[in-house]
């Protein structure tokens, strides 16, 4: 009998794979700064530990920690859940959330992953004993201090508009400065230049086409769209006129604006800083805009929106919308709509389609907008009329969708002979 020796080896420990949460709620320098700090802390208390493995830091900046959309945060969800961590360390119960049902929720979901959370400031464990409960005690308080200085921020917003100052606005054309606009002279000029050519007969999307070919960019480097040129032949700003608190944040945990419809004071002010647009041509465009609208009246697009957010476009990004075009309802990218063929080169799918293509997906003999969203992320639309289904349990679905083929006519004069009528139909059929 022969004996072979056999060699045992010691099964190393593996490590764990440790990674960082990080998050400022303003788009300041100083609050930059301090996410730069807070990103290079993480990166050498981890990695400096020989029994952790470095896994990333996940950042998000000037987004509310009341805001449950953070696209870092949501990856972070989304790495735990395909197994990619085993710890993640965050400083403070309110860096990661100051809204108690997103902290709980989160927290949970991870620990359903098997990934712990370990908080600085509170020295506590998601998955210790007590850590739940703590964590629930905790967040109340940081959602308190959330509302809190929400309240302190409408305070000095409506100080500042008691003197008839803005507290914050974005516009083209102009830059705050201690509360008063003051006019960018480029930018003026192609304010000017929109006015000029709607009154010289231009609609809005050749004014688009008319920048895009001269290479003319957003204050923040994007293509002017339909809808921005539309807004802005109608914003009194452009006269020197302020109309001040003519939205509001509804609730401090959405973050959400309404416009103001009564339930808060509005304040006009007159000449509040350096008009681009005298009176007489803004009302002149006013006037113009009404007639065209009269002479063009838009058919209401009320119906259902079974599919609103939901899709999603494959050459640009962004979502489709709803419409609708000789009674016939189709979903088109927003890019694509509000500018033209040039900003994205994506594909109308016709609504009918879309219903019967989620049917099959889903198995279902009639569609049904709440199973749809209960089962389905999002619906990518892709190029030769494929649709990417992304489940919520991880599928993935692909789908083709039926183009509506053109019909083709064939009108035959009466003189023709019943000869002739043939030859066309099965020349037509061929």
């Amino acid at each position: 009998m022969e004996i072979k020796a056999v060699k045992f080896y010691k099964k190393l420990p593996s490590k764990m794979r440790v990674a960082a949460y990080a998050r400022v709620s303003s788009g300041k320098d100083s609050m930059l700064h301090s996410l730069s700090s807070q990103i290079s802390y993480y990166n050498e208390l981890i990695q400096k530990n020989k029994n952790w493995l470095f896994s990333g830091i996940y950042a998000d900046e000037a987004i509310s920690g009341t805001k449950d959309n953070r696209p870092e945060f949501q990856k972070m969800l989304q790495d735990a859940k395909e197994g990619k961590l085993d710890l993640i360390i965050t400083k403070s119960i309110s860096r990661f959330a100051r809204n108690t049902v997103t902290l709980l929720k989160a927290v949970r979901e991870l620990k359903q992953y098997g990934v712990n959370v370990y908080f600085e400031e509170q020295n506590l464990y998601s998955m210790s004993g007590e850590g739940e409960f703590m964590l629930s005690i905790l967040a109340s308080y940081a959602q308190e201090e959330a509302k809190s200085v929400s309240e302190n921020m409408k305070w000095r917003a409506r100080a500042n508009f008691e003197k008839g100052q803005f507290y914050s606005i974005t516009v083209y054309g102009y830059r705050l400065h201690k509360g008063v606009l003051k006019v960018v002279k480029k930018e003026a000029e192609i304010v000017k230049t929109i006015f000029d050519l709607y009154l010289k007969g231009y609609g809005c999307q050749k004014i688009v086409d008319y920048l895009g070919e001269r290479n003319v960019v957003s204050r923040f480097g994007k293509r002017f769209t339909r809808c921005v040129v539309h807004g802005m032949l109608q914003n009194e700003v452009f006269t020197g006129k302020a109309v001040l608190q003519k939205t509001f944040i509804s609730d401090y945990m959405t973050k959400k604006y309404v416009y103001n419809k009564g339930e808060l004071t509005m304040w006009v002010v007159e000449n509040a800083h350096e008009a681009i647009i005298d009176r007489e041509t803004f009302d002149k465009v006013q006037i113009e805009m009404k007639r065209r609208d009269e002479a063009h009246p838009q058919k209401e697009n009320r119906g259902p929106q079974m599919f609103s957010k939901m899709l999603v476009c494959g050459n640009c990004g962004r979502h489709y919308i709803r419409k609708r075009c000789r009674d016939v309802y189709s979903w088109r990218c927003v890019t694509y709509d509000h500018g033209s063929a040039k900003a994205c080169i994506s594909q109308s799918v016709p609504e009918l389609e879309l219903l019967r293509v989620s049917c099959e997906v889903l198995g279902l003999k009639e569609f049904d907008e709440n199973i749809f969203r209960r089962h389905v992320k999002r619906v990518l639309v892709q190029e030769n009329h494929l649709l990417t289904f992304e489940l919520l349990d991880g599928q993935i679905i692909d789908k083709y969708w039926v183009p509506k083929r053109k019909e083709v006519r064939i009108y035959v004069p009466n003189n023709c002979n019943s000869t002739n009528n043939k030859q066309i139909n099965q020349e037509s059929s061929i």
